[in-house]
């Protein structure tokens, strides 16, 4: 009988292939229906607002027509970055492209921030100090009704896909433990649109009815601060998704169930988690063997788990298993801490 520490596996190329795509489970992929719906209310309303401020000169409609713009770009940049995701991993980059995804979700809401807002405070501090009237405000209110219903449109398709999404979560721990972007971004995005369209209308109405032509311009501003707090809130969330974030603790439980009903193992050591897409998730074990157990039979064992891991949780496309005693795992772990912990002294 023989005791195996510090060894670790992982199955050739063409396993891992058999493994990730088992028969009748196929690959779960982000539906893109709600990017495309944006992409295309977006543009609309984009020419349409450009089409007023330019005939009637207000600088809130100005500032819509750049945020819808922005929008627009922003949707074009996560479908991208959905496309990237999704290439198959090479020797540069042996654990794929999933973080594409990640990385272009926080440039979109770098765009918001710098373009959308920037660009709306600007104007907006422009026309508060240089008002000018507003010429035939009609125009403005037919194209806003239109952009609303464009946007409601656009708005109820990205909610019932995050509500599906959500489940039985509230809106706030939906968003937290979500790890796909692309749904709350698009989300987010519509709802800072609904509310830049009233501000706009509220703006308007101001300047027609009160003789206020300078609310036109705080109409902007206040736009450019609704985009400034959906980038920062948007920035927050996608930074832990490129930081690296772990998988559910839903997920963590059947792992550990799996484990501890497997009559070899006498102890888990140690789960780590790395989502590296929506549906990529990588996963290192280590596991301590009953002394009694054959090198044969961890062989056999490993594999088992592998299949068992990877064929009820799909979304597990790589996994390492590290066979170490525990107390070994122990004192490695005590080392790891002393070695990133801060100098005391």
């Amino acid at each position: 009988m023989i005791k195996v520490t510090n060894a670790s596996y992982a199955p050739a190329p063409e396993t891992q292939r058999t493994i990730h795509q088992p028969k009748g489970q196929p690959w779960p992929v982000t539906d893109p229906k709600v990017i495309y719906a944006a992409l295309a209310g977006n543009a609309l309303i984009a020419v349409t607002k450009f089409a007023a401020a330019a005939y009637t000169g207000s600088s809130a409609m100005l500032s819509e027509g750049i945020h819808s713009l922005v929008d627009t770009g922003n949707q074009g940049l996560l479908l991208h970055g959905l496309k990237k995701s999704k290439q198959v991993a090479d020797e540069r980059h042996p654990f794929g492209y999933g973080a594409e995804l990640y990385f272009w979700s926080f440039v979109v809401a770098i765009l918001i921030f710098a373009v959308g807002a920037g660009v709306s405070i600007y104007e907006g501090i422009q026309k508060i100090l240089h008002p000018h009237p507003v010429s035939d405000p009609y125009i403005a209110y037919i194209v806003l009704g239109l952009a609303m219903i464009f946007e409601a449109v656009a708005w109820w398709i990205a909610y019932k896909e995050f509500a599906r999404v959500r489940g039985t979560r509230s809106t706030f721990a939906a968003v937290r433990d979500s790890k796909d972007p692309t749904v709350f971004t698009v989300l987010f995005e519509d709802s800072a649109a609904m509310l830049g369209l009233i501000v706009a209308l509220a703006g308007l109405l101001g300047v027609q009815y009160l003789g206020l032509e300078w609310l036109d311009g705080a109409a902007s501003v206040a736009i450019g601060v609704i985009l400034a707090l959906t980038a920062t809130l948007l920035a927050y969330e996608t930074k832990g998704l490129l930081i690296g974030e772990g998988a559910s603790p839903e997920l963590l439980s059947k792992i550990t169930a799996i484990i501890n009903a497997t009559p070899a193992i006498s102890h888990l050591n140690e789960i780590r988690t790395l989502h590296r897409g929506p549906r990529d998730i990588l996963l290192a074990l280590s596991v301590d063997f009953v002394d009694q157990v054959k090198a044969g039979s961890v062989e056999e064992t490993i594999y088992s788990l592998e299949r068992t891991i990877k064929m009820e949780m799909p979304q597990v496309t790589r996994l390492f298993i590290e066979v170490q005693a525990r107390k070994h795992h122990e004192e490695m772990l005590e080392e790891e801490k002393e070695a990133i912990a801060p100098d005391s002294k």
